[in-house]
């Protein structure tokens, strides 16, 4: 059986989400986090139709992206996270789907106060994983993608 085809990565790449309207959006490559995070504010639980949802604006007043616009998303878990000062946080779990390398395919993302770091999105080991290789020694080789045809 032939071995699936592993792209190589920088240390940053650019990345979009389609479903949320994130295009080109830098992030970090972190091999030591296992969960992936995306940088939000004003996030919050509500029940709709009997499941379980979040709301939160994308970004902040401080970045490009920002268009202080509310994203409501369905929950697929919460759960505990070790943050990056090693402390442990409950954190909400979102699935969406990831355009990276022309690849489009669905990850866990939890959402998190990113404020204090340099870049709005984490993607760790989880999302990476027997897709990408790392090379640390690079950034940016996958494309900037402005617009994308979704189906």
């Amino acid at each position: 059986m032939k071995k699936p085809t592993r792209h190589i990565i920088g240390r940053r790449e650019l990345v979009s989400f389609p479903e949320l309207g994130l295009m080109s959006i830098e992030a970090k490559i972190d091999t030591g986090a296992y969960t992936s995070s995306l940088h939000c504010k004003e996030v919050s639980l509500f029940v709709k139709n009997g499941t379980e949802h979040v709301s939160f604006l994308l970004l902040d007043s401080e970045h490009p992206l920002f268009e202080n616009k509310l994203i409501e998303w369905p929950v697929h878990k919460i759960k505990q996270v070790k943050n990056s000062f090693g402390q442990v946080e409950e954190r909400i779990v979102i699935r969406t789907r990831i355009d990276f390398f022309d690849l489009i395919y669905e990850i866990e993302i939890s959402l998190a106060d990113r404020s204090l770091m340099d870049y709005p999105v984490l993607l760790g080991r989880k999302a990476l994983r027997k897709k990408f290789i790392v090379d640390v020694s690079k950034v940016h080789y996958a494309p900037k993608r402005k617009t994308i045809e979704y189906k």
